[in-house]
């Protein structure tokens, strides 16, 4: 298997769907997602081009748009371990620039 297709995962995850990190690692690893070795996973981790700030915050605008939440329920929702798993500092990025 090539070590480009991973990476080429990623960075439509990043990129179309705004996710995590730690969101997109999971979803290349899982026997529900793409099934990639956490080898290949973490290649495609270490070499990913993504802005996870603004990931976070194009999830938050999302989030408002949508489902009419609360920026701590945003909050919520983009660090929860069921939610979109960004960073704290991510989300704090998310909520600061919401509405601007």
């Amino acid at each position: 298997m090539s070590i480009h297709l991973p990476l080429k995962k990623a960075n439509s995850y990043a990129k179309l769907m705004f996710m995590s990190k730690i969101g997109i690692q999971n979803q290349l690893t899982s026997e529900y997602g793409d099934k990639f070795s956490p080898e290949a996973a973490q290649y495609a981790i270490d070499n990913i081009k993504a802005d996870w700030n603004e990931n976070a915050l194009k999830k938050a605008e999302s989030y408002q748009k949508t489902m009419s939440m609360s920026p701590e329920a945003i909050r919520d929702q983009l660090t929860s371990e069921h939610g979109e798993q960004f960073t704290q500092e991510e989300a704090d990025y998310a909520i600061q620039h919401l509405n601007k």
